[in-house]
């Protein structure tokens, strides 16, 4: 029986030799990523802005202009209404009751499922959360620490465990790959709750660790080939650990292509965020993050010099790429 083989063997891709477009396409990306967040913002979910949210399901496709309306009537507070996954399906944001705490919101709800009930026979509604603006306010300024400490404590890593720049690189690749994630919920205007903050943080640690073994495999060979042009020694680590990142990455886009098809309108955002962040994170690894290393002017003799001396000229050295492979 033949295995199934994603990559062939012995791949000689000159992904060095593209460096300067990548470096260009990722500057485009994350100058309209961060345009985008700024111009459009994000459709921040109750647990973020606060206030009383709630999700009805209706028979057939309805306006929200005439659910708008209906609403008004009842004098709960101005409304915001969103359609959500289909025509169908309706998000409807209320202010919480200034007074009467969970009882109050209750009777909102019940008062809104009535008024609805009535002008839209069939209607149901699936859930409803209600986070007080307090809450909210801790949940972002938590949110965004975990963060932005979650990309700090892992450059950081990378600086100790390899050399400052392996540090850089990583901070630049995954920076990038935050910002395509809050780019991609500016222009979708998907919701962006707390379980998309969950996904971003699942997205910083796949790309560190997709990253940490092309990082791993380029150290191994700096002190193997230490005579080696730099370009051919990345080129040569990255083709080497090629087959386990296409690998690792279409497996984990499998398992989230089951979760985005059966696991319901509820987790389609947490599931979208994740399916960009593999690509755009397999992508930043391999041509943003190995190829800024040359930028950075990484040499074998780094390596050396921080490992100390090391006894490795019995080792045999390439001192250039394989024989059809690219610089």
């Amino acid at each position: 029986m033949k295995l199934l083989k994603l990559v062939p063997d012995n791949t000689n891709i000159g992904f060095v030799a593209m460096r300067k477009w990548a470096f260009a396409l990722t500057a485009l990306l994350t100058v309209l990523a961060v345009g985008a967040t700024a111009y459009k913002g994000l459709n921040m979910g109750v647990d973020f802005v606060g206030g009383l949210m709630i999700e009805a399901k209706f028979p057939q496709n309805v306006e929200t202009d005439k659910v708008r309306a209906t609403i008004g009537t009842l004098g709960v507070g101005e409304s915001s209404l969103q359609q959500f996954g289909d025509p169908k399906t309706v998000q409807i944001r209320l202010p919480l009751p200034e007074q009467g705490g969970a009882g109050a919101a209750n009777a909102v709800v019940e008062k809104t499922r009535n008024a609805m009930t009535a002008q839209f026979p069939g209607v149901t509604f699936s859930r409803y959360d209600t986070v007080s603006g307090k809450v909210s306010g801790e949940l972002i300024q938590n949110g965004v620490l975990a963060v932005v400490l979650a990309i700090l404590g892992i450059a950081v890593f990378s600086w100790f465990r390899y050399e400052w720049q392996f540090g850089v690189s990583t901070f630049v690749a995954i920076v990038h790959d935050v910002l395509m994630t809050l780019g991609f919920f500016a222009v979708t205007q998907l919701e962006f709750d707390l379980n998309i903050v969950a996904a971003v943080l699942t997205i910083v640690g796949y790309s560190i660790n997709d990253k940490m073994v092309i990082d791993d495999r380029i150290r191994e060979n700096m002190r193997k080939y230490r005579k080696m042009d730099m370009k051919a020694l990345i080129d040569l680590s990255v083709n080497e650990t090629l087959p386990r990142t296409v690998m690792t990455s279409v497996t984990i886009m499998l398992a989230l292509g089951a979760l985005l098809l059966f696991g319901g309108h509820v987790l389609r955002g947490f599931t979208a965020a994740m399916m960009l962040g593999i690509i755009v994170g397999t992508y930043s690894s391999v041509y943003v993050s190995s190829s800024l290393l040359i930028s950075l002017g990484l040499t074998p003799m780094s390596s050396e010099k921080k490992a100390g001396k090391a006894n490795i000229a019995a080792q045999a050295e390439r001192v250039g790429p394989r024989d059809g492979a690219q610089p």
